[in-house]
């Protein structure tokens, strides 16, 4: 789930002149926790968005923040980008996500982590953590000291960033099999915005299948350490966007696909592992419009959180299964419905077609969850252990259908 570091969150106005709970209405969360304790300074957000499928799981991202009202709508925004990536990669979790406001670079954790664990737990499982941007799988591991409500830990999944960056891959190769009628990406340029964790993995695929790399980030080690191992070319953070190049693949913070950046622009396919790439919905249709094919960012990126699923779900050597799984969501959500048009029919951007397979499983109401099968059949909940039932108690709420 981790993506790196380039930029501060850039994000519409959507708390300004807005109270706190139309801003929650408006977006569709369930549950907003705001969490401190003073012995160890730990202030952190958690946001519920969506428990319709399964608990709501979401990373925990740590990150100093200009504004509480800043940190709010990240939680938010990132939530609600985890209900649609778990509904379309048919995964049975809702969407959730937390972050820690604080300098990321501290040294002193322990205390930190474990004071999140303890919120997390006192969810009573509605909320399942994992690593994200500015936290690791050590530090889940202090989560896990207060609570069982944590995935992605050393020696289980652990860290999701190659699996993440298998699918951006995937998804590249599906943005390129539709645009140029073949997924061989040899020869082709790549601008890689963020060479952080999974970033630095998707260079590596993209190397050894013979594209150019040019790349930035906000650390010069980690731009050099792609320089040298793959060959990119490093340019200035804010000359990544202007390279004349055939994918974009913002692998940092969110929102950098707005009015500002899009007309610099010279690609024809925007894909990459990042979060909430658009800053606003229209902004995908501005793309379109351009004629360049987006991959939506919950459907690319999902590789990370299809592999903590598989730990939910009790499955021991799992990436054979997670890259097939991979593989196969990463063609349904790119090119599905681009297959099959009558001559003359323009098809509908990609960012629609994964909405809208994302909206058909949000109002499914899937049987009983399961950590131990991970499956939407019907479970013996007798044989679940006692932490599982109250997952599943929390949730039994009347059907949003017929």
């Amino acid at each position: 789930m981790e993506t790196s570091t380039l930029e501060g969150p850039v994000h519409p106005a959507t708390m300004q002149g807005m109270p706190l709970f139309e801003t929650i209405a408006s977006m569709g969360h369930e549950q907003l926790v705001l969490c401190q304790d003073a012995a160890s300074g730990y202030r952190g957000i958690i946001a519920i968005h969506s428990t319709v499928l399964g608990p709501a799981l979401g990373g925990t991202r740590f990150w100093s923040y200009a504004s509480d009202d800043e940190a709010i709508v990240d939680a938010l925004r990132l939530a609600r980008g985890m209900t649609y990536k778990n509904a379309v990669a048919g995964l049975n979790l809702g969407g959730g996500k937390s972050v820690i406001i604080g300098d990321n670079k501290t040294t002193s954790r322990e205390l930190l982590f474990r004071a999140h664990g303890r919120f997390v737990e006192s969810l009573g499982g509605r909320y399942i953590t994992a690593e994200d941007v500015g936290t690791s799988t050590a530090d889940m591991d202090f989560v896990h000291m207060e609570t069982d409500y944590v995935t992605g830990l050393a020696g289980r999944s652990g860290d999701p960033s190659p699996v993440t960056a298998h699918g951006v891959f995937r998804a590249i190769q599906a943005a390129a099999k539709e645009r140029w009628d073949t997924d061989d990406v040899a020869g082709r340029t790549v601008a890689l915005q963020g060479c952080g964790h999974v970033g630095y993995y998707l260079a590596k695929e993209l190397h050894e299948a013979g594209a150019k790399l040019v790349a930035t980030d906000i650390d010069p080690e980690r731009v050099k350490r792609v320089v040298n191992e793959f060959g990119a070319r490093a340019v200035a953070s804010e000359e990544i966007y202007a390279v004349q190049g055939d994918v974009f693949a913002p692998c940092a913070l969110g929102a950098i696909i707005n009015d500002k950046t899009i007309p610099q622009l010279k690609v024809e396919i925007v894909a990459g592992a990042a979060n909430n790439q658009l800053l606003e919905e229209r902004h995908g249709e501005e793309l379109e419009e351009r004629d360049i094919l987006y991959a939506p960012d919950y459907v690319a990126n999902a590789g990370g959180v299809i592999n903590v699923y598989s730990d939910l779900a009790g499955r021991t050597s799992a990436l054979r299964l997670v890259f097939s799984e991979r593989d196969r969501h990463q063609r349904r959500g790119i090119d599905g419905d681009h297959q099959g048009k009558p001559s003359g029919i323009k098809p509908k951007p990609s960012g629609i077609k994964a909405d809208r397979r994302r909206d058909a499983r949000g109002v499914e109401r899937p049987a009983p969850w399961s950590r131990r099968s991970g499956s939407r059949q019907p479970c013996d909940l007798s044989s679940l252990s006692i932490r599982t039932r109250r997952v599943q108690a929390a949730h039994r709420r009347p059907s949003a259908t017929p």
